[in-house]
């Protein structure tokens, strides 16, 4: 080799010693910009102010996979059209949050029809856990919950709504004709919204006193029961497609429109001090059966999510479990944590603050769920018979 061409290989190496160190230290210093791992997350309706809280909060850690930074890109939709848009495919994201286990189990039962590979695992920890706890809850304007069951309906809530619902004086047979012709009961869609799938499941419950083995044929085959739920059913004026909005709805229009809904606990935390200013208090009634949104966070397996982009999801599912972000949940939004080390009558206790409209730390018993053949009865005998 020629001293000229020794030293123009010399040069090119030193060049190119250079582009890789100035690169190096630009990606370090963050000078030249490193594509992000953008994870997609599907969540519902209801938690859309703490996640709009926490999310941007999760960012400013400046989270990274492989050195690269990780962004989120939240969107809200009904639990149950959740479900729908993942198993269409209009929807591709990484992680998704419907607000119960309930989704999950619809889910992984109707992706298993065409698909040997399961979406979501929601037996495994690791990927696919609960969040927050909510129950669901009856809330009604005090002074009409005073006439149609006084201070505590006790274990007949059920069986008086159904009664005030049926009968066709409407407040008339309460001594109440200025309050409307019918008493005004809403829940939400349950094919699109967790908590109208929960009232159906509550209602079918305490219909055959059971708290475990709800069955399909339950639902199928008694033409009682099916009366007996209709004679609700047909009494909802609309039924809403987001529970958070119902909520705010009934806050907003006052007992002309609603007189009682079926919501989320935390809904009703987060927007019943609202009302009194308004159009006087509400009630919170707890049913004397409940069920509980446990709000999990599962990590999707598909063919359109990343290594990066799962690994990404987790990061941001374990974020949320942390104390500080846990306690945000439960002081600010009304959510039971999940850690338990977060006392529900601390300073910050909703359960304390709002305690003059009914609100408690104490639950009754839970009902199970029910497998994922009895929820598709319970929900195509509705779509088939109550849907408006």
């Amino acid at each position: 080799m020629t001293s000229n061409r020794r030293i123009l290989f010399a040069a090119i190496v030193a060049v190119a010693i250079i582009v890789v160190v100035l690169v190096t230290l630009s990606r370090t210093l963050n000078i030249i910009p490193v594509e992000p791992v953008t994870v997609q997350v599907l969540y519902s309706t209801e938690k859309e102010g703490w996640l709009g809280e926490v999310g941007p909060a999760f960012e400013a850690t400046r989270p990274q996979i492989n050195g690269k930074p990780v962004k989120l890109a939240l969107k809200k939709m009904g639990s149950q059209e959740l479900v729908q848009a993942v198993l269409d495919g209009t929807e591709k994201p990484a992680l998704i949050s419907p607000a119960s286990s309930l989704q999950v189990t619809l889910l992984q039962s109707e992706w298993a029809k065409h698909s040997p590979k399961p979406i979501v695992d929601g037996k495994n920890a690791n990927s696919c856990r609960p969040t927050l706890y909510t129950p669901l809850t009856l809330v009604m304007w005090r002074e009409r919950s005073d006439v149609l069951w006084g201070a505590n309906p006790g274990g007949d809530t059920w069986k008086k709504l159904h009664d005030a619902l049926a009968n066709p004086k409407g407040w008339e047979a309460y001594g109440k004709p200025d309050w409307g012709s019918y008493v005004r009961f809403g829940h939400t869609d349950p094919t699109q919204s967790n908590s109208g799938l929960q009232t159906l499941v509550l209602l079918a419950y305490d219909y055959f006193g059971k708290t475990n083995g709800l069955t399909a044929s339950d639902v199928q085959t008694n033409p009682a029961f099916q009366k007996w739920l209709l004679d609700i059913e047909r009494n909802v004026p609309t039924f809403g497609s987001s529970t958070g909005d119902y909520m705010k709805e009934m806050v907003a229009y006052g007992p002309a429109k609603y007189d009682i809904v079926a919501v989320y606990e935390s809904v009703a935390i987060e927007q019943a001090p609202n009302a009194t200013s308004r159009y006087g208090d509400l009630r919170v009634i707890y049913p004397p059966t409940t069920t509980m949104s446990d709000h999990p966070f599962c990590v999707v397996s598909a063919d359109w999510v990343t290594p990066e982009q799962a690994s990404a999801a987790k990061l941001f599912a374990d974020y949320l479990l942390t104390k500080p972000v846990q306690q945000i949940a439960f002081g600010k939004y009304g959510y039971r944590p999940l850690d338990k080390s977060i006392p529900l009558d601390g300073s910050d206790s909703p359960f304390k603050r709002l305690s003059n409209l009914g609100f408690k730390a104490n639950l009754p018993a839970e009902v199970d769920t029910p497998p994922a053949d009895t929820i598709a009865s319970l929900l195509n005998f509705w779509q088939t018979n109550a849907k408006k």
